[in-house]
């Protein structure tokens, strides 16, 4: 049997009309139900008929976290993982999918963190485009302010921090490409610490289980399945910063050979292939992609 690992895409890979194929399914009728009761508004009318508000951080998450979820319960009808990751947001549905949490905790969740992180102001994050990693490393090093909150690929990075101290750097380090993001703070980094204060009274409250598979986390990119492990990993990983290249490369280094993205867009497997070579690659979007599997 051919080893697979499920990744899970976060905030930036929604798109339009995401989930609607998937209203014929019966599970997924009541999911998006009961998502409607613990949200209070509908994650089909979002995504939908409302772009600006799917673009918003506090709609934006739990809508990924509805659709994926419902994504990935449709798929594992028909096979199972044997590893799972998420990148950010991504990383509650792999827990979800790990049998970690009920989906309804896990909604809470990312309900509470949407809110937490749409409120926090005051940070500026930016990508950088096939940069120099060693004067990157050397301008965080020298700067307190700004630090590595999503290390992708060995070509794309991004950093979090203040504006100024984030605008420092961007001047300092050699880059094809670097461009501010359309974010409400400074995610994944220090400048978090007050929200993630408030969330951890939230996931202090929910229970973990052992998962069911191991999950490699953002914050420490090797598989654990113990409850009290995860739940700490997840506690830091608002103000920690997502090491996704790591996990790219941890896949075949725990014998995975195969890797579906389960979600919208094709993000993860992108940064992958430019991570490792040598990988089966595939994608699942929508219902199209559940019944090919």
């Amino acid at each position: 049997m051919t080893k697979t690992a499920w990744v899970f895409p976060g905030q930036g890979s929604q798109v339009q009309g995401m989930g609607s194929d998937l209203l014929d399914q019966p599970l997924a009728k009541d999911k998006f139900a009961q998502a409607e009761e613990i949200l209070g508004w509908s994650v089909i009318d979002i995504c939908q008929n409302e772009p600006d508000k799917l673009a918003q951080t506090l709609y934006t998450q739990p809508c990924l976290y509805v659709v994926e979820t419902i994504l990935a319960d449709l798929v594992k009808q028909k096979q199972k993982p044997d590893l799972v990751a998420g990148h950010s947001l991504g990383e509650y549905i792999a827990l979800y999918v790990a049998g970690v949490f009920e989906w309804s905790a896990g909604l809470h969740l990312v309900k509470r963190r949407a809110e937490l992180m749409d409120s926090a102001a005051g940070g500026m994050m930016a990508a950088l485009m096939n940069f120099d990693r060693e004067q990157l490393e050397t301008a965080i090093a020298n700067n307190p302010e700004v630090v590595l909150a999503n290390d992708n690929s060995p070509a794309q990075a991004v950093i979090s921090g203040t504006p100024t101290a984030v605008k420092a750097v961007m001047s300092q380090v050699k880059s094809k490409k670097a461009v501010p993001l359309k974010v409400s703070g400074a995610f994944h980094s220090h400048l978090m610490q007050p929200a993630a204060n408030e969330f951890q009274e939230v996931l202090t409250s929910v229970e973990f289980h052992k998962a069911d598979v191991p999950v490699l986390s953002n914050i420490e990119p090797t598989p654990a399945v113990e409850a009290d492990v995860l739940k700490q990993r997840i506690m830091e990983q608002m103000t920690g910063g997502v090491r996704w290249r790591e996990i790219a490369l941890a896949l075949p280094e725990n014998g995975i050979e195969r890797v579906v993205e389960i979600g919208p867009g094709k993000v993860l497997t992108g940064l992958i292939k430019r991570t490792c070579s040598g990988l089966i690659l595939e994608n699942i979007q929508n219902m199209t992609g559940v019944d090919g599997c």
